[in-house]
């Protein structure tokens, strides 16, 4: 453990460190990091370059909005992290057995992160989507208002709602709409100021992507939220058609990239994505059998198992995407 921005990098890599006797080594604005869960935000982080090089392909590309963008989800994405493990805590499900405790540090029942750390930095955030809000609703107008308004809400009604989304077996199909339509199909809206159905079907395959993270993690809880009383897609559904729906949605994501290369609403360099195929696989086969009693040796992260393979599958498709329409965006200019 380090301190300064080297730390900072490292809270954005590997896969959900460090533990609760790690963070009193570090800074308050590495354990904040850290705290908001840091290494998921490449999910959108990678939506957000989705939507800035469909654009830049439609040689429509602005760089202000791109940038604020770029900005807005992820801060937005930190808000909803932090804000799930608040009331996570305030309900009593995130229990000393509950997995989010056991895979990385809990920023509020560890006390690893004050609470006026916690508040402060929520503050920050929350003004800062605020205001990117703001700039945006006065540049394009009420569509945009009309974005701003249901992404306010979809992450309001996620878990601070008091039905939350994902507690009705709502919030994977909220993930897919957030991560899919509304953050690269509305992304393109605002950054160019006009509708695409091509960025529609682009986003489509990125949705589907994220919903494998997260149905993956609520399999891997699904026991822990059935006794919780938290009625996830996996709680609703059961495992065994939870785990079918997964590997759905992973071979889901290549068919609809060969079919929007195929209508031309996609460039042929986005099948570039076919080198994740061996992560891919590996996922579905992962997906296809019972996950252990106990995990392998050095294994990092558990008890999560499906959402990991989903996470390191959906990193590495995410970057190929992201090639194939950089590159297609080249070729067209």
């Amino acid at each position: 453990m380090s301190r300064g921005p080297r730390e900072w990098a490292r809270a954005f890599t590997g896969f959900y460190p460090p533990l609760a006797e790690d963070m009193a080594r570090l800074d308050p604005v590495a354990r904040f990091l850290y705290a908001a869960r840091s290494v998921i935000l490449v999910i959108s982080f990678q939506a957000a370059l989705v939507a800035g090089l469909l654009a830049l392909g439609d040689r429509e590309f602005e760089v202000e909005p791109f940038l604020l963008v770029l900005v807005g989800y992820v801060t937005l994405h930190a808000i909803s992290n932090l804000s799930n493990d608040y009331f996570g805590a305030r309900r009593g499900h995130d229990t000393a057995d509950s997995p989010r405790r056991r895979y990385t540090v809990h920023p509020i029942t560890s006390g690893a992160v004050s609470a006026r750390l916690l508040l402060t930095g929520l503050t920050a955030l929350v003004a800062v989507a605020a205001a990117i809000g703001v700039y945006f609703i006065m540049l394009r107008g009420w569509a945009a208002a009309a974005l701003v308004a249901i992404g306010a809400l979809l992450l309001w009604s996620y878990d601070a709602a008091p039905r939350a989304l994902k507690e009705l077996g709502l919030g994977e199909a909220a993930a897919f709409v957030v991560w899919g339509p509304l953050m690269i199909a509305g992304g393109y809206y605002v950054i160019t100021g006009r509708y695409s159905g091509a960025a529609m079907l682009a986003s489509l395959p990125y949705g589907l992507g994220v919903m494998s993270i997260l149905v993956g993690k609520h399999v891997d809880q699904r026991d822990f939220d059935s006794r919780k009383h938290q009625r996830t897609l996996p709680v609703v559904l059961g495992e065994r058609a939870a785990r079918t729906l997964n590997r759905g949605a992973v071979i889901a994501m290549y068919a609809v990239i060969a079919a929007g290369v195929a209508l031309r609403a996609l460039s042929p360099f986005t099948l570039l994505v076919a080198l994740a195929l061996p992560r891919a696989a590996r996922a579905v086969r992962v997906m296809s059998e019972p996950a252990p009693n106990t995990p392998p040796p050095g294994y990092v992260g558990w008890p999560l198992w499906y959402h990991r393979v989903c996470l390191v599958h959906n990193r590495m498709f995410g970057w190929l995407y992201l090639a194939g329409l950089a590159l297609g965006a080249i070729a067209q200019r």
